[in-house]
């Protein structure tokens, strides 16, 4: 990343969602000599110690705790008047230099990659001849986008931070049980959430976190929780619906990442009854600086395939 006057403020910003220097710098391309020597020329131009700094871990100062709102607004007035200065500058410029993107394991492999593909495909060549390099990285970690050197990520969830710009894929996406016919066959249908608890259900790890408690609703608004169990764990969610259709337990998934399966008859929808947790999908960016027009359209056509995929479900 180049160092000019913004980079104080999107290096102070970064570490403080970070909690590491490291973790910033990586975030923005950085040295960690360069940044840490960016940090002390800002604390020393607004006389006050923003960080309480320790072997151990970094701590925003209580006076670094009020001046992050204001970092943040002014980053954000600042990336919004180059947003709409570029926006009319670029109009229908194609995606061109390096597009960083992280997309979930499941939704990732099977569609969202070829979607992309086919975006690019459309796109008329750079001005100049400037080729488009694509990286994409397959993760379900939600801290992609703060931890990892990418610049978007299409995630589950809303934005875990305000650094990070969403732009609605599907908000109305909803996670579904469901199992293979040859499950079904040797265990049965459950008829109610509770009788998930005599059930073999397929656990999913999202960073250090067991997803062991699954939600529903009823068709009254009455909401309920249960903690389930289950012979097999796995952090990625392909696995996890590959083991459903090869008839080894109950899932709870997105419903996009089960619409072939479900429309196939290689999986089945249960608890007619019941509505899963909601699971909207979002095309994220750090900073709204990066949405350009060509990253809207982008958006929007993975919005199509999505919006195709979930009339499928």
């Amino acid at each position: 990343m180049k160092i000019d006057r913004l980079a104080p403020l999107q290096l102070f910003i970064a570490a403080a969602e970070a909690g590491s220097f490291s973790a910033a710098a990586r975030r923005l391309d950085l040295g960690a000599v360069q940044a840490s020597a960016t940090i002390a020329r800002l604390e020393r131009e607004l006389g006050v110690r923003l960080f309480e700094r320790s072997t151990r871990r970094l701590r925003l100062t209580e006076a670094g705790e009020q001046w992050l709102p204001h970092a943040r607004q002014l980053l954000a007035a600042w990336e919004s008047g180059q947003a709409a200065l570029r926006d009319a500058a670029q109009g229908e410029r194609p995606l061109s230099g390096r597009l960083r993107v992280s997309l979930p394991s499941d939704l990732g492999r099977q569609h969202l990659w070829r979607w992309m593909e086919d975006f690019i495909a459309t796109e008329p060549p750079a001005p100049g001849g400037g080729a488009l390099r694509l990286e994409v990285r397959l993760s379900d970690r939600v801290a992609d986008l703060v931890q990892e050197p990418v610049d978007y990520a299409v995630r589950y969830g809303e934005p875990p931070d305000s650094s990070l710009v969403a732009l609605p894929l599907v908000p109305d996406n909803r996670r579904v049980l469901c199992a293979s016919p040859a499950y079904l066959a040797r265990h049965g249908h459950p008829q109610a959430p509770e009788d998930l608890r005599g059930h073999d259900c397929l656990r999913y790890v999202l960073g250090d976190s067991l997803h062991a408690r699954w939600r529903f609703e009823a068709a009254d608004g009455t909401a309920t929780a249960v903690e389930v169990r289950g012979s097999r764990i796995a952090d990625d969610g392909g696995l996890v619906r590959e083991w459903a259709v090869a008839g080894l337990g109950l899932a709870y998934k997105s419903a996009l990442d089960v619409a072939d399966d479900l429309a196939a008859g290689r999986l089945v929808a249960l608890l007619p009854g019941w509505r899963g947790e909601a699971a909207p999908l979002h095309w994220m960016a750090v900073g709204r600086h990066r949405i350009t027009p060509a990253l809207r359209r982008l958006a929007a056509h993975l919005r199509l395939g999505c919006e195709a995929l979930a009339r499928r479900s």
